[in-house]
Parts: C-alpha cells; structure tokens; sequence
C-alpha cells in the first residue's frame, strides 16, 4: 500500500516507519517537524515527506494513499493541560478534519493511534476491555474520546476506521522521550543510581514497547476490512498490566547499582487502570508483542549509555513539554506552536 504516517518524525514514527517499509509498503510522511532534531543516537533513515503542520494539510496532500495512519499529535497529558484550548484544537479538530479530507480525497482505511488512558480511573479491581465505559480525566485523554465518536461517524462502505487505544509506551527510540513512565525511570536508574517514583506507587498502568506497537499498527493496515472496520483495540499484551511501583522494581533489576525510592511526595494519581487486550490477540494474531519489561528497560539503560544521554539531555531536550517551552522563547515556533522559520509555503 502506499501510507502516510503523520507525525513520522516523532517518537513511535520514527520507529514505526521501518517496519511498514520491511512490510513491503511504501511510506511517505508527514511532520511539522517540531521534534525532528531530538535524536539520541544515529539519525534515522530519511524518508520522502511532506512538511506542514496538522492543521495546514489540503486534500491534495491525501490524494493518491491507499492508507493514513495518524500519529502525529501533542503527546501526553502534560501537555493537554498546559494547553487544553490547543490540545482539543490539534488533538481533535485537526485530527477529524485530516479524517474527513481523507475520506474524500479516496483513502480507504484510517488508523487512529488513540491510548488506553481514555479508561480513566477505573481503579486497576479488573481489566477493561474495548466495551467499558470511558472515564476521560484530562484534556489529552478527552480528545482521544471525541475523536474516535467522530471517526466512527465518517465509516462507510468505503472508508475504515480503526481505533488504536495504545497502552503506555516505552523503550528504544532514535527521537526519544524521556517523559514517559519507563523511559523516565530508567534515566534516573542509570543517571543517579535511583528509580525515584514520586507517587505512592499503587496505581496500574498497562505497557507497552514501541516496537510492539508499530507491529500491531502493520497488522491492522494489512487486515481484511471486516476484522477492523470501525473498531476499536486495546494495544498491548495482558501479562504487561503493572502497578507503578512494580514497574520500579523491575526497572531497578535491570539497572545494577539502582535502588526504589518511593517518595510519596506528589498529589495521588487518578489515572488507575488495567486493561484487557484479548480481542486484539484473537482478531489479529499477526500483532505479536515480542517485549517484556524487564528486556525493554535493559535495552533503554543499554543504550542511554551507548549514545552517552546526558543529565541535561535527559530533564530537558527529551521532554516535550519542555522543548516546546523553549522553542516559544526562543521565537522558532509560535504560541500556536505553528513553526515561525522554514515552514513549508501555501
């Protein structure tokens, strides 16, 4: 098929690129570019590309794509509450508009990279599965939800669908991000010999490794329409439901020399959950979810230390919400978090 990734240029594009090229399919992405430079280690390979922001692209840029898989939006909670206005305007509205351009411009299937955290707060007391109830608890997770109810309106005979809620990522990538609960802990682990948790440590998170989900994206692409037509899917394994405490103590395994230190410190996460991921194990048995934790954090601490992440690198130019601060100062992007130099002309 021939794909447009948004958001290519971002933590799981750059690792999600690869694997639909070695699937045989032909990628073009597309990226604002907001993170392009924030590499550890080797550059990823290049790839052909169109630079705009999400909230810029025409229908023209859509004609011609068997298939889109849209990545591309402000990543995580941190960021949805420091900009709730232009969370819900990237997020979603731009999100849904991609859609419907899409859709009219002859693309056949759309894959949504949604997440597990529009659960919410239920509590960790049993999984959840793709039929309970949504119990959005921030901005991020809000849009998650209004985006999928408006993509399952645009399904038609023609058009698919697919919602992909994926649990929370971790592990190896070359633009990395350290402001993720795996990543984050490791860096403390190999930085300062401490796996700092600042919670209570009790609530549940499912995870997932970044490859794993890029494996699941390839096989929803390449699945018979009536599996995924307007469905929804947790993405992960069930035996990768973790309290975060538990996560720290794997995380402290893996890095010799580390020990937990459970601080207590913060307000109490809401966020609790344990998720369910049987119906994509049964409706899509080629999504095979190679990692476990323990060989995901050994391969983080391997390569912090092979590419030399540094204590500056890690507190700052990892994080996004961080990056996007100083770019504002710095006048590369604007408030809007448009890019002000090089942006591509209309």
């Amino acid at each position: 098929m021939r794909v447009l990734v948004t958001g290519h240029n971002g933590y799981l594009g750059s690792v999600m690129v690869p694997v639909l090229r070695a699937g045989g399919h032909q990628v073009v992405g597309l990226d604002s570019d907001l993170f392009a430079d924030v590499v550890l280690g080797p550059e990823p390979p290049p790839v052909e590309a169109i630079r705009c922001d999400l909230r810029d692209v025409e229908r023209g840029d859509l004609e011609g794509f068997d298939a889109v898989i849209h990545l591309a939006a402000l990543s995580n909670d941190p960021l949805g509450d420091f900009t709730p206005r232009l969370t819900h305007e990237i997020n979603h509205h731009a999100s849904v508009r991609l859609a419907t351009l899409a859709k009219a411009a002859g693309v056949q299937r759309f894959l949504y990279a949604s997440s597990c955290s529009v659960y919410g707060a239920h509590g960790g007391s049993a999984p959840v599965d793709e039929t309970c109830p949504m119990e959005p608890l921030t901005p991020y997770a809000v849009s998650k939800v209004r985006v999928e109810a408006d993509l399952v309106a645009l399904a038609d005979d023609v058009f698919t669908p697919v919602l992909l809620r994926n649990a929370t990522a971790y592990g190896f990538s070359p633009r990395l991000r350290c402001d993720l609960v795996v990543n984050d802990l490791v860096g403390h682990a190999v930085l300062d010999g401490v796996v700092r948790v600042l919670s209570d440590g009790t609530p549940w998170r499912p995870l997932v490794h970044v490859e794993d989900i890029a494996a699941a994206f390839l096989a929803a692409l390449e699945a018979p329409r009536e599996v995924v037509h307007a469905e929804a899917f947790n993405v992960g394994s069930d035996r990768e439901n973790y309290q975060v405490r538990d996560i720290a103590e794997v995380v402290a395994a893996a890095v010799p020399g580390s020990a937990v230190a459970v601080a207590g410190t913060s307000s109490p996460d809401a966020r609790s959950y344990r998720v369910d991921f049987s119906k994509m194990a049964s409706a899509l048995p080629a999504a095979t979810f190679r990692w476990t934790l323990d060989r995901g954090a050994a391969e983080l601490a391997d390569a912090y230390r092979r590419h030399g992440l540094t204590r500056e690198a890690f507190t700052e130019r990892f994080r996004r919400l961080g990056v996007l601060r100083q770019r504002i100062q710095e006048g590369t992007i604007a408030p809007d978090l448009r890019p002000l130099r090089g942006a591509r002309p209309r």
